[in-house]
């Protein structure tokens, strides 16, 4: 019996270790008496005791690895500092196991000779505006060069770029000059605007002003001459009712009277009195005089 619970535990704690659970973005390399064997996926494996054993476990998640900054000098003589980010994913595990010694060193020096060479190449303005050029010279130089070792680079990404500090200080005061050049122009710039918003202001008042006159001095007019069509009027309405009425010259020349009275009422010194209305007069002196003699004489 207790030979038998020996042997128990002893299967349990040699067969129980032997099984694997690979996990899901995970690859375990087996080796077997020493050599390459098979590459394990996610899912549940058996290794034989003592036989096989798990040479390297692997994710095949993207990487990403930012490295140091690295110096380089410019084909104009100009040493820099630039650190890089590569983004690589592991594809063959196999290769990736046994491909090269240090993998992520590798890449790291892979790297700064990479950019060394492609920075020699270009001056310094050049290296400062050419990141996307630099970044895919470096991906594909990088990707071809890493293939034999299991890994796909996706992506490199040059992320600072620091000159001397003589240069920055430079670059500082061009960077100041022009932008106080830019500032000098935009307020050179509004001023002007100004100046003919200003000028465009008084025009369009004056204009204004010239049309409210005109418009005030067409409504003078248009009343004026509503006043004299109205009088124009009156005198036409009232000659029509003295022709229906079918008056005659006696009550004319009465009416003729009435008007002088009213234009002896008034300032004029001078008054032009019509032939008609003349024997009119005459007549009311000589009524004038009967009368007066009239009174005069005694009652018989």
């Amino acid at each position: 019996m207790n030979i038998l619970i020996a042997i128990i535990i002893i299967l349990l704690v040699v067969v129980i270790p032997s099984i694997k659970i690979v996990p899901q973005a995970k690859s375990y390399v087996i080796e077997r008496l020493g050599s390459y064997y098979q590459t394990w996926g996610n899912g549940l494996h058996f290794k034989i005791p003592f036989i096989d054993r798990v040479a390297k476990i692997t994710t095949m998640k993207e990487i990403v690895k930012d490295f140091a900054p690295q110096p380089v000098i410019t084909k104009d003589n100009v040493t820099m500092q630039i650190d890089t980010v590569v983004y690589f994913q592991i594809t063959n595990p196999k290769l990736y196991t046994y491909g090269v010694e240090n993998p992520i060193n590798a890449i790291e020096n892979l790297t700064a000779t990479t950019l060394r060479n492609i920075i020699g190449e270009l001056e310094l303005d050049q290296t400062l505006t050419s990141r996307d050029i630099i970044n895919s010279k470096m991906r594909a130089i990088l990707d071809e060069a890493t293939d034999p070792w299991g890994i796909k680079v996706n992506r490199v990404e040059v992320k600072n770029i620091l000159p001397p500090r003589d240069i920055q200080e430079a670059m500082e005061k061009q960077m100041r000059a022009e932008r106080e050049r830019r500032e000098k122009i935009l307020q050179a710039e509004g001023e002007k605007k100004s100046s003919i918003l200003i000028a465009e202001g008084e025009k369009e008042s004056a204009i204004l002003r010239a049309e409210a006159k005109k418009e005030s001095q067409i409504k003078i007019a248009e009343g004026e001459a509503a006043a004299m069509l109205a009088i124009k009027k009156a005198e036409s309405e009232g000659i029509k009712l003295l022709k229906e009425a079918k008056a005659d010259s006696a009550v004319l020349t009465l009416r003729s009277y009435d008007a002088l009275t009213k234009m002896a009422e008034g300032n004029s010194t001078k008054i032009l009195i019509p032939s008609e209305l003349q024997g009119i007069a005459t007549f009311g002196t000589v009524i004038n005089e009967m009368v007066n003699k009239d009174k005069n004489q005694p009652n018989k």
